[in-house]
């Protein structure tokens, strides 16, 4: 059944709005009404973005005010990185990852600091008892916690009414799978029950102008459970990764509707919960041993700042069958053409060779800056030459044999200096557009594979 429209008078110059034409509107003005058709929403439409009994109304986009978006400081200067400089008044944040990878201790931290600075927070937990979340408070949270409100609940109509009355300035729910409206007979974790619920959940943050942070589950292959629609509902989409038998945790975001989706942010794991990581390309770079073979020191550029990382090579023959290729931190077929290039451009024959490639730290590097790496630390551990720790390579390979330029050489190279290297082999093209060579650098700009092989061998 369709909605009933009606008509009003509106001043364009004042706004006021009259059931019946006026020649004079109040504010003084003549001849200043307009007809508008307005449709108003029902009262008991849950499905509405609106708020119930509001009119509904298109608005001229000259007339909305243009946002310079209001954010709140979570405390914690990683987040707000990823997040492009906190968080949002009124929007969703969807945060997922394995479990004990570390996502509610994150958010535990967050809500202490937010509640200590902006007001009161509403921690719900679906999974964990009050108890239990009040536990992790006291380990890894500082200062008071007079503002921090839990409540263990699954229900949303329960949800809405507790939030209604405490008003808060964050909502926190932990996780979307265990939520469930009693408006569906579905179990909760289902694709209806997580869509009623996500469509709550934005209207409570859309509708009362306060940020929403969401945790939900991932399936074995890393990717979040349930519905798809989950992720187009929110603005921002995080995933915390790392090994749970090393301290090091990267934060992620896949999805930002107020910011880049190509920063990161380091965490350490420790007994006080997580900490944040500085220097992260020292952290990479701490193993990097002078003189070993099949490794190589290289950098991406991620967001606003340069990573150097380390990425090691090792060969062996192979005793049986086909030759075996193992990548943690490359793509298979970009190490596969990798090689392949390197067998055509560089003379170098790996067909019975195992090759296996490593990026150090568990980082998943995007991009092609780190090729060239690649290709010199498998060159150098299957002719046996050692390598330099002082030694810094970046740039794409292409079919050709030829090296491509790659974004932000410059401030790749600053950030070399600054970490004690002294040498940075890199395509010709970003060599010739560096302004200023910091001091105690060498740049050495290479036009194919073949040069810097020779470039890294001699000094």
């Amino acid at each position: 059944m369709s909605k009933k429209a009606k008509t009003v008078f509106v001043c364009q110059e004042c706004g006021y709005e009259s059931p019946k034409w006026l020649g004079q509107c109040i504010c003084g003005q003549w001849n200043t009404m307009i007809e508008e058709r307005v449709v108003e929403s029902r009262e008991n439409d849950k499905r509405n973005r609106s708020v119930s009994g509001e009119r509904i109304k298109a608005s001229r986009l000259s007339e909305i005010k243009s946002g310079n978006e209001t954010r709140i400081n979570t405390g914690i200067g990683e987040l707000n990185r990823v997040l492009g400089g906190g968080l949002v008044k009124g929007s969703l944040t969807l945060i997922s990852g394995e479990p004990g990878i570390g996502k509610s201790t994150i958010i535990i931290q967050a809500a202490a600091k937010i509640a200590e600075d902006h007001g009161k927070v509403l921690y719900v937990t679906g999974e964990e008892s009050a108890e239990q979340i009040k536990m992790r408070a006291d380990r890894v949270c500082r200062g008071e916690l007079n503002n921090l409100f839990l409540l263990a609940e699954t229900n949303m109509e329960n949800i809405v009414c507790v939030q209604e009355e405490l008003d808060p300035a964050f909502l926190i729910i932990d996780s979307i799978q265990t939520m469930y409206s009693d408006e569906l007979e579905s179990a909760p974790g289902s694709v209806s029950q997580v869509r009623a619920c996500g469509n709550e959940l934005m209207k409570i943050g859309k509708g009362k102008n306060i940020p929403v942070f969401i945790v939900a589950h991932v399936t074995k292959n890393g990717d979040l459970a349930g519905p798809k629609i989950i992720e187009h509902l929110v603005d921002c989409v995080l995933n915390f990764t790392g090994e749970r038998d090393q301290e090091l945790r990267i934060l992620r975001a896949y999805k930002n509707r107020f910011g880049t989706t190509s920063e990161i942010g380091a965490f350490e794991m420790t007994e006080e919960g997580l900490t944040e990581i500085q220097n992260l390309s020292k952290t990479f770079l701490e193993g990097l041993e002078d003189g070993a073979e099949g490794a190589m020191a290289t950098a991406i550029y991620e967001g606003t700042r340069p990573l150097l990382l380390e990425v090691q090579a090792l060969t062996s023959p192979t005793n049986i069958g086909f030759a075996r290729r193992t990548a943690i931190g490359v793509e298979l077929p970009r190490l596969n053409m990798i090689l392949a290039v390197m067998e055509r451009k560089a003379g170098l024959s790996l067909i019975n060779q195992d090759v296996y490639v490593n990026v150090v730290g568990g980082l998943k590097p995007e991009g092609t800056s780190i090729d060239l790496a690649v290709a010199l630390a498998i060159y150098s551990t299957c002719k046996g030459i050692k390598g330099s720790s002082k030694v810094l390579a970046i740039g794409e390979i292409g079919l050709t044999g030829d090296l491509r330029s790659i974004q932000n050489a410059d401030k790749i190279v600053r950030e070399a200096a600054r970490l004690g290297f002294t040498k940075a082999v890199m395509p010709q093209k970003n060599a010739a557009r560096l302004t200023e060579v910091p001091g105690g650098i060498k740049v050495v700009g290479v036009n194919s594979l073949r040069e810097a092989i020779q470039a890294v061998q001699h000094p």
